[in-house]
């Protein structure tokens, strides 16, 4: 039942379209069973049950009232009229039904839609909103099922929840009733017949919530490795492994096949089955019912009635079934969206936090010890370090020695786990997080471009800088030049992840992205890995100018980048082991000298 309500909680925004749908779902089961007595004067004309002998009936039978209502219109106007106006009122009544059903599903369907809507916004929001360190142990293709697949479940489940509360069960209730009003003895006995059916039914879709999660897992890891064979195309291909992916992907495929198979087979088993025994219980119905005829203790225009108000019940009542499966399906779809919806993230603002727009004096590390999620060895410990305004900072050391983990702390992409960082004696964790991050100007290792022109890659959700200022950025990263040779300049569009470029031109584009922000503090994590020896000449050249009289840090494995930095600061397992300058450092025997050494530098 928890999970009941929750699905219900959905609808929230969406009262009124809720209500209406409400209203007109209960005005057609009403006219859905007002349609069944109205079947009773039209038997009653074709078999010729009225008579010339009008007695006004005492009492309040209904079936009294209506022979002699018919007898009285018959005597009056004739058979023939009479039974154009009965079929007149039974369009009516069945035009009324069919606008109200159509009513119902045309006020609903704003509601189903906005709530895919809802939800999709706020898996996408979380998505962005949640820290990297999340990422590190979530399957991109789970997370793409959920906004996808998932969703669209919960939608399914919320039209089922509303057909199988508001609809179904007045239909049912009023051709019941009006069965035992007819003939209890005749109802009962179809009671338990329809009792044993619905158990045979029952047991057949029970167990369709735990199939369908498993279906919905094998899709998340299925969609998972299409994304990461994508992603890896190149690679995949240069080590001619398409094989090796195709079997992994096949033996993925084959699972979710047999898994599908599972569930459709169960699924499509409970419709022929349930037809099955509800015309085996109308034929045991008809049998008995005629029985009852003979005997002269029930009317045949009555019986026709009644066996037509089961009829109205049967359909209903498969309806359960149907949004049984789908509600199990649903609420299983909403358990994997709110495992995202509800995992708790902890870097964010604090209330109140200080909004930070300038710096103005130094950069302090204290102490600081990081170790990522799941991992039982700092990536940093102890480290403690100094960057004043202004000046430029290397990281210097091999992979893994926290060159990168340093960095990411500075914006808060990841929290310390000991210690603090400090901006102008200000503990990041009381900065207001947007702020904090719009004092850095960020330029990664891998360069990361979407697929957008130029123009909106380099300006990148910001449109209020002029032309002049991008071709600006984009002069001083060495990129102008090859936009203005493209087929439409900057308004050109790169493709997927900028697979339309060369490795040194994203890499360009990116730092001009940087340069753009104007930030008081770069942040150059391997910015000029991908460009070849003329433009990582060129672009550092800019660099320089840009990084003048500017706080800049420079993670750099290459270190001819990092010559001519104010200071550089070796990093060792996780640990500061040497800081001084190029010159400094180079006449101490140390690992800035042996990798100066290695790479065939002169001091």
């Amino acid at each position: 039942m928890e999970g009941f309500w929750r699905l219900l909680s959905q609808i929230k925004h969406y009262k009124r379209n809720f209500i209406l749908s409400i209203l007109c779902n209960i005005l057609y089961s009403i006219f859905t069973i007002v349609s069944i007595p109205l079947l009773v004067p039209f038997f009653n004309i074709l078999f010729d049950r009225s008579t010339t002998d009008i007695v006004r009936p005492e009492g309040n039978n209904i079936n009294e009232w209506t022979k002699y209502l018919i007898s009285t219109y018959i005597n009056q106007y004739g058979k023939e009229t009479t039974l154009l106006y009965v079929c007149l009122i039974l369009i009516v009544v069945f035009f009324f039904k069919n606008l109200f059903r159509y009513l119902s599903l045309y006020t609903i369907t704003p509601m189903r839609y906005g709530i895919v809507y809802d939800l999709r916004k706020k898996l996408f929001k979380k998505y962005l909103d949640l820290p990297l360190s999340y990422y590190s142990n979530e399957r991109k293709g789970a997370l793409m099922s959920s906004i996808t697949v998932d969703v669209q479940e919960v939608e399914w489940s919320i039209l089922s929840v509303i057909e199988s509360i508001f609809k179904s069960p007045i239909i049912i209730l009023g051709a019941v009733l009006y069965m035992v009003y007819i003939s209890p003895q005749l109802t009962l006995f179809v009671f338990f017949l329809v009792i044993f059916a619905g158990l045979v039914i029952g047991k057949t879709v029970s167990k369709l919530k735990d199939i369908s999660v498993n279906i919905q897992e094998s899709i998340a890891t299925l969609a998972s490795h299409v994304e990461e064979s994508l992603g890896g195309l190149r690679i995949i291909k240069g080590f001619n492994s398409e094989g090796y992916q195709e079997g992994k992907f096949d033996q993925e495929n084959d699972n979710l096949r047999k898994k599908l198979i599972k569930a459709v087979n169960r699924r499509d088993l409970a419709s022929p089955l349930s037809e099955f025994l509800g015309v085996s219980v109308v034929t045991v119905l008809l049998w008995y019912g005629a029985i009852l005829v003979f005997k002269q203790e029930l009317e045949p225009d009555i019986f026709f009635a009644f066996v037509f108000a089961f009829y109205q019940v049967i359909e209903p009542a498969k309806s359960f079934s149907s949004a049984y499966f789908n509600i199990q399906k649903g609420m299983a779809a909403l358990d994997r969206v709110e495992k995202v919806l509800y995992v708790p993230n902890d870097i964010t603002s604090k209330p109140n936090a200080e909004v930070k727009n300038s710096f103005d004096h130094a950069i302090h590390l204290e102490k600081v010890s990081f170790a990522y999620k799941d991992s039982q060895v700092n990536a940093l410990s102890e480290v403690s370090l100094e960057i004043k305004k202004g000046e430029i900072v290397a990281l210097v050391g091999s992979s893994g020695a926290g060159k990168s983990t340093l960095v990411d702390l500075l914006p808060r992409f990841y929290d310390v786990t000991t210690g603090a960082v400090y901006i102008d004696g200000k503990d990041v964790r009381d900065l207001d997080l947007k702020s904090l991050r719009s004092l850095f100007g960020i330029v990664s290792q891998d360069a990361v471009l979407f697929h957008d022109t130029v123009r909106n890659n380099i300006t990148f959700g910001q449109n209020d800088y002029t032309d002049e200022a991008v071709e600006a950025a984009a002069m001083i990263a060495n990129a102008h030049d090859f936009i203005t040779a493209m087929p439409e300049g900057y308004a050109t569009s790169i493709g997927d992840r900028g697979m339309k470029l060369s490795g040194g031109q994203r890499q360009r584009l990116t730092i001009a992205r940087a340069v753009l922000r104007n930030p008081p503090i770069f942040l150059l994590d391997e910015a000029t890995s991908a460009l070849d020896s003329e433009s990582e000449k060129l672009v550092q050249e800019a660099l320089e100018k840009v990084m003048k009289g500017r706080t800049s840090v420079i993670v750099a494995h290459r270190l001819s980048t990092v010559q001519k930095a104010d200071k550089i600061v070796v990093l060792e397992g996780g640990k500061i082991v040497q800081v001084g300058t190029h010159h400094e450092l180079v006449e101490v025997d140390g690992p800035y000298k042996r990798f100066v050494e290695i790479q065939s530098f002169e001091a």
